[in-house]
């Protein structure tokens, strides 16, 4: 079905922001594509002593403000579609929270449940052997995404290293902190979405001391989400949490801490003490004040969005909202927080630590924090005047914001 081919969906949202912009043909459609992209075929020795074939894809969606930036996945359903949407969705992340750096995305087709460490290892500098003459501190530098680790990046940037003789710690980002990596970056996705949670709830004149609020995905970002929540906004009760099993609920408030610790012990949340099973999309419609969607893409759609209850919608995940949802969120006057600026904390401390290793000093966790915090609150702010100003939701403000930002930059080189 093209409506979940997740490019369409990016194209489509695109098209909204140029129409609503009125942008002239060229620059949009220079803007409805890569500039490049990349497949490779790689063969990787496993360790039966057989050569499985893996198929890699990297695509440098736009480079006018900067070296494109972008994870890099490892799923068994990667497909270049799914890249290609990811790196324009990157290109938007950084132009919103206005860091000078163009969007990338990578991906391998595999399943990395399966593979050993050495297998691993060997596909890593297989992929690193194949594109590293695309990359650079100042060309295009992967990360860490879905199913890849810090270790992942140390064996690709040790691998990079090797064929070029030279030390380029700031070629890959989201590295163990023994290798140049950042401080901070571990909760820097979830930390950014409470940030601009913070700001949304002064808007609506919500107390986020006493609201109530639910976690559907409990990876990295949402288990962060659950502790940062009430950490930064100073309270709040946690309702309910589900991971790809099922989920839990407790009316009268979940541990976020003890929750967490249950998850990291057992692999689940299932069967945490006190509360009752809920499943995954049961969660998304509980009366809660606060929704964060962390799992994967196009969990609220034009069927569910009607049943949503939350008064602010902050999306930790990639693309949780169709189209056809927003519209209807939109109308019932919930207030979404789109996943390019709400989860733009993990590339904006990406970007610090591209900073830090290029001049090869290194800051502070409060720095860091404040740093953040400062990124995460203009980009909101310029969203919402957006929002205000054009009489539109925030998904499409977002995206004239960031639009307005990268159409400029290709205008002022001459592009168009």
């Amino acid at each position: 079905m093209s409506e979940m081919n997740p490019f369409k969906i990016a194209q489509q949202q695109l098209d909204e922001a140029a129409r609503k912009l009125g942008l002239d043909p060229a620059t949009h459609e220079l803007l409805r594509w890569p500039m490049r992209e990349y497949r490779f075929t790689l063969p990787v020795k496993m360790d039966n002593g057989q050569t499985r074939i893996f198929h890699g894809y990297r695509v440098q969606y736009n480079a006018a403000r900067g070296p494109t930036k972008g994870g890099l996945r490892w799923h068994p359903d990667e497909t270049i579609d799914t890249v290609r949407a990811l790196a324009a969705w990157m290109t938007w992340k950084c132009a919103v929270v206005n860091i000078p750096l163009g969007g990338g995305k990578g991906g391998v087709t595999c399943n990395p449940k399966e593979m050993s460490e050495g297998e691993k290892e060997r596909l890593s500098r297989a992929y690193i052997r194949a594109v590293a003459r695309e990359l650079g501190v100042h060309r295009d530098v992967p990360a860490p995404d879905v199913y890849t680790t810090p270790q992942i990046m140390a064996w690709m940037m040790d691998e990079f290293e090797a064929i070029y003789g030279e030390s380029h710690p700031g070629v890959i980002t989201g590295k163990p902190i023994a290798l140049g990596g950042s401080e901070g970056r571990g909760d820097a996705t979830a930390r950014g979405g409470v940030y601009v949670v913070r700001e949304a709830a002064k808007k609506i004149k919500l107390d986020v001391s006493k609201a109530s609020y639910a976690i559907q995905g409990f990876g990295n970002a949402g288990q962060f989400a659950a502790t940062l929540h009430r950490e930064i906004l100073g309270g709040g009760k946690l309702i309910a949490v589900s991971d790809s099993r099922g989920g839990v609920m407790s009316k009268s408030g979940i541990d976020p801490s003890a929750i967490v610790k249950h998850k990291l012990e057992t692999g689940k949340v299932e069967g945490f003490p006190g509360t009752t099973p809920v499943s995954n999309s049961e969660l998304l419609e509980l009366d809660v004040d606060v929704l964060y969607p962390s799992a994967l893409e196009g969990a609220i759609t034009g069927a569910n969005a009607g049943n949503i209850k939350a008064k602010i919608v902050c999306e930790l995940a990639n693309g949780p909202t169709t189209p056809e949802a927003d519209a209807i969120l939109h109308k019932n006057g919930i207030l979404v927080l789109p996943d390019f600026m709400a989860n733009a904390g993990g590339v904006t401390v990406s970007y610090f630590e591209q900073v830090q290793n290029t001049y090869n000093y290194y800051w502070s966790m409060a720095d860091i924090d404040q740093q953040l915090d400062r990124r995460m609150t203009d980009a909101f702010e310029a969203v919402y005047t957006t929002r205000e100003r054009a009489k539109v939701h925030m998904r499409l403000a977002a995206y004239m914001v960031a639009v307005t930002r990268v159409a400029e930059a290709c205008k002022l080189r001459g592009w168009v």
